[in-house]
């Protein structure tokens, strides 16, 4: 059980979600994902409830809810999608031929 949570303000931490969330139920695990190269938080979050119906309270009291200066985005997580392997390198070869350099 997984809720997305978006628009977040960039300025919010965990403790923040959990704490926001709790109203609803029990916190299982926040996760808030950040930024590989400047570390800075990426405006969403998912966060795990401890039931289904907790997990619904939370979604139609937050969703559309102004939080820290935002508009939130609270809805079910959807599961994530497999990525195809990306073709790049030098074996990609976009114009056609057998060209050799």
């Amino acid at each position: 059980m997984s809720i997305y949570v978006g628009n977040l303000s960039y300025q919010v931490t965990q403790e923040d979600l959990e704490h926001a969330f709790k109203e609803y139920g029990t916190v299982n695990r926040v996760q808030l994902p950040t930024d590989r190269e400047t570390g800075r938080v990426r405006g969403f979050a998912f966060v795990e409830m401890g039931s289904e119906a907790e997990e619904a309270a939370a979604i139609e009291a937050l969703d559309g809810a102004e939080w820290m200066g935002r508009d939130l985005k609270v809805n079910k997580a959807k599961p994530r999608e497999q990525r195809p392997a990306s073709g790049g390198g030098w074996g990609n070869n976009r114009r056609g031929g057998d060209r050799r350099y």
